[in-house]
């Protein structure tokens, strides 16, 4: 990918049309960790058509603001995590399990009873309407082999660790097949390795490793301290980080703004790019390009230019469409200023 310096691009999910999904009923649950159908606002034999349409119309906002890497917005997907998890072979889909929610909530998720198997492409169908959707470069995500350990009841592996590498084989025959339709970036959401750093310490990185072996373009990994939806009170520092300059991924994706990280921590990933969440994303108020400009200049105190990469917090998703377009244009904007003061 030809990119300019600081680049920018969406953590991954846009805002979905209310007409597309209840977003009254999609803001007062947790995010699904089972199939949650009753969510879309669409009938199922028109809900193909309709995720087509939202996504050209996510990829359109997205060029309008001047992204410079473009996602599908997650259009499809009830919560980032679900579809992928749902749609493998080994998962009990009428008969959910429980597991501890980070917020330390009960929930239904997926019940392993056999071999986890990826018995078809899950998001790679997408990648054909993404990629003529724009001229732009593009990313598609998804959810990480320790992540989906984590929100899984196991009734068949001897341990999660186990479980995550069944997993993480599928995860990597899911990311293999994107580049090969075309992607210019993968992206792996792990959120859990801050929520569990223990288990993390045990066995994330393996897993992350076998998800991304023999990936032929450039590996991004999303960890964070949870939706801001959802999470009010966030710490100014991660529990589970320097341990992902480990990992296979080229560049670390984390969030910066609502937690008022301490961006110092930016050192401890000296061999990643590093993605800096500049966009408080539990806010309605739209930032400033200039707040936007003072976050970046934060972290260019600790990373150079050319391993830096603006993008907000987290995935869009919960915000309103017209608040998530107006934080990405002041991201933009923001970014800008900083660029130009770097040419100067």
């Amino acid at each position: 990918m030809e990119l300019p310096l600081l680049p920018t691009m969406l953590v991954g999910s846009y805002s979905q049309p209310a007409w597309l999904i209840d977003r009254d009923r999609l803001g007062a649950r947790l995010p699904a960790r089972v199939r949650a159908r009753e969510l879309w606002r669409i009938p199922e034999e028109h809900r193909d058509e309709a995720h087509d349409d939202a996504t050209v119309l996510a990829v359109a906002d997205q060029v309008s603001a001047g992204v410079d890497v473009v996602t599908d917005g997650e259009m499809r997907r009830e919560s980032y995590s679900n579809r992928f998890a749902t749609a493998l072979d080994g998962i009990d889909v009428d008969n959910h399990g429980t597991a501890i929610d980070r917020t330390g909530k009960e929930v239904p998720v997926p019940r392993v009873v056999g071999p986890i198997q990826r018995r078809h492409p899950v998001e790679v169908a997408g990648v054909e309407l993404l990629r003529r959707s724009t001229y732009k470069p593009i990313k598609m995500t998804l959810p990480g082999p320790f992540t989906m350990a984590q929100q899984a009841q196991n009734d068949y592996y001897a341990d999660d660790a186990e479980l995550a590498t069944a997993l993480a084989a599928a995860v990597n025959a899911e990311v293999l097949d994107l580049f090969a339709a075309g992607v210019d970036m993968v992206q792996l959401d792990e959120p859990y390795v801050q929520a569990r750093p223990e288990a993390a310490a045990a066995y994330a990185v393996e897993a992350i490793n076998r998800a991304l072996a023999g990936a032929p373009g450039p590996t991004a990994l999303h960890v964070c301290f949870g939706y801001g939806a959802h999470v009010a009170d966030k710490p100014p520092g991660y529990a589970f980080l320097s341990q992902l300059d480990a990992s296979a991924a080229d560049e670390i994706s984390i969030e910066a703004a609502q937690p008022q990280l301490d961006v110092a921590l930016l050192a401890e990933l000296p061999s990643k790019r590093i993605h800096l969440g500049v966009l408080d994303l539990r806010a309605a108020t739209i930032e400033t390009p200039e707040l936007v400009a003072q976050r970046i200049r934060a972290g260019l105190e600790h990373v150079d230019a050319d391993r830096l990469v603006v993008s907000p917090d987290c995935g869009m998703k919960y915000l309103q469409r017209d608040v998530a377009y107006a934080k990405m244009v002041a991201m933009v904007a923001g970014t800008r200023i900083v660029r130009s003061e770097l040419d100067q």
